[in-house]
């Protein structure tokens, strides 16, 4: 029985018939990470002793019967970019790389709540800033599928997932990071609607853009997985007060459905050649299923990067002015007034994509270009909104790219970083309108792993994973080398 090949559900089985315990598939996935993870680089701390004693108190918890959920005892990767308590959260840079919090994000809470076991932390772009994990303190991760190849920029828990090194992951996503790190190793990610899930404890780096949300090898582990982890928290103040929609009967047909065809994302030189036809057989298949397809047009889309360029600058800027030696985390020996100890710490702490964003967000927010770039830029993400809310008013969901092509090469892009920024052409809208969005996978072009985007109006996120699990049964499950050794 090959463990680490088993998806949630083959796992739950598994336990429930007391065929594997918690302890033994703990320790599969453990052995695994050892064999693997010094290749891909997908985990900058594992967690086994913790891991191994969290097993074992799920173990008595099945033996009793009592409190079992569609988690327990299941092992789960976490970005490390959302705290954990007792247990380093670094968020991949110099920065924080020694610090261990005193708390729990919510998120991890819920999921010791439902009997999960940790088992790791995952790499990712310092501070989440980044498409490629390239931006790390501790290296690039890599795609299992090509490891000379980025995973995108929640690329370690991913690659994590994809790679068997842990059946479910959480990733975060401020522009696209969890959605392209999903299609570029061949899973399946979801950014839930902005206020689902609870960002306390989660590192901020874009407050008004980012959330946390499941990556999974199937459509229903990543529901199962969002099923616990959202919902309602008084400790965000950002997050939404109603319960999250009843995410079952997940098999029902989805014939009758409108799905819309953003004019936009299919015309001009961003889309290849080969992904434009593997999205297009994906609308054959889906109209072949009895759903609807109607062309729908989101004129702001040529705008909606940059504005989330200066947005996404000018908020992690604010947000990042918190490490400065003081109170916590790195700080500069070399100091001798505080001046010193504020530019020493910062120089020598943060790596040179976050130095950019905050002098980026710096300048934006200053007085001389508040109107001309912050001001303009939120203006745009008010036309983005609009645009999107027309176009739903004709449709029940949207299908498109996740990115332009395959996956960039490590090192590919990193000499310009408007080429990294291009690389979130597709996902940014969903961040800056705050909907719902899932990459599941297409199908193989040039025999790596492509992506298929749908957003959804906010409370859709049933309607989503529904058609999610048609178009998995279209490209079915892809295995990857690394996975069949």
């Amino acid at each position: 029985m090959e463990l680490c090949t088993m998806c949630l559900g083959e796992l739950r089985k598994a336990l429930d018939n007391k065929e594997a315990s918690s302890k033994e598939i703990t320790a599969a996935f453990l052995k695994r990470i050892r064999g693997f993870n010094p290749e891909l680089n997908a985990l900058v701390t594992v967690t086994e002793e913790e891991a191994l004693a969290a097993a074992g108190e799920a173990d008595t918890r099945l033996a009793r019967g009592n409190g079992v959920t569609p988690l327990t005892g299941i092992p789960v990767a976490v970005a490390d970019n959302i705290c954990t308590q007792g247990v380093r959260t670094t968020c991949s840079s110099r920065m924080l790389e020694d610090f261990i919090p005193p708390y729990d994000a919510t998120i991890v809470s819920r999921l010791k709540q439902a009997g999960a076991v940790l088992i790791g932390k995952t790499n990712l772009d310092e501070f989440a800033a980044g498409t490629s994990t390239e931006y790390s303190r501790f290296g690039p991760a890599r795609n299992p599928w090509d490891v000379n190849r980025t995973p995108g920029g929640a690329g370690g828990a991913a690659a994590a997932v994809a790679a068997g090194l842990a059946p479910l992951a959480v990733g975060s996503d401020t522009g696209g990071s969890l959605r392209r790190a999903a299609a570029f190793c061949g899973i399946t990610g979801i950014k839930p609607a902005y206020g689902r899930v609870s960002r306390y404890g989660l590192a901020a780096l874009g407050s008004s853009l980012e959330q946390a949300g499941p990556l999974a090898r199937r459509v229903d582990d990543a529901a199962a997985l969002y099923r616990v982890i959202a919902g309602p928290d008084p400790y965000d103040t950002t997050c939404l007060p109603t319960p999250v929609e009843d995410l079952d009967r997940l098999e029902e047909g989805i014939d009758g459905l409108k799905i819309g065809i953003p004019r936009e994302y299919f015309t001009g030189a961003e889309l290849l050649p080969e992904m434009k036809n593997l999205l297009l057989s994906t609308v054959k298949s889906l109209e072949e299923m009895g759903v609807r397809t109607v062309e729908v047009s989101l004129p702001s889309t040529r705008y909606a990067l940059a504005a989330h360029i200066l947005l996404a600058a000018a908020e992690g800027g604010s947000n990042l002015a918190r490490y400065d030696g003081v109170r916590y985390g790195y700080r500069s020996p070399e100091t001798k007034d505080i001046f010193s100890l504020y530019t020493k710490t910062r120089q020598e702490g943060f790596g040179d994509e976050v130095k950019r964003r905050i002098i980026t967000g710096t300048l934006v927010l200053s007085t001389e270009c508040y109107n001309d770039y912050y001001l303009r830029a939120q203006k745009i993400r008010t036309l983005v909104i609009k645009d999107f809310s027309k176009a739903f008013s004709g449709c029940d969901l949207i299908l498109a790219p996740v990115n332009s092509g395959l996956p960039p090469k490590v090192g590919e892009k990193r000499s310009n970083p408007l080429d990294m920024y291009l690389e979130e052409y597709f996902t940014v809208a969903a961040n800056l309108t705050g909907i719902p969005a899932l990459s599941v996978p297409g199908g193989l072009v040039d025999g790596l792993p492509a992506g298929v985007q749908l957003m959804g109006p906010a409370g859709a996120e049933r309607t989503l994973l529904r058609v999610a699990r048609r178009l998995e049964t279209v490209a079915g499950e892809l295995l990857i080398p690394a996975r069949k050794k």
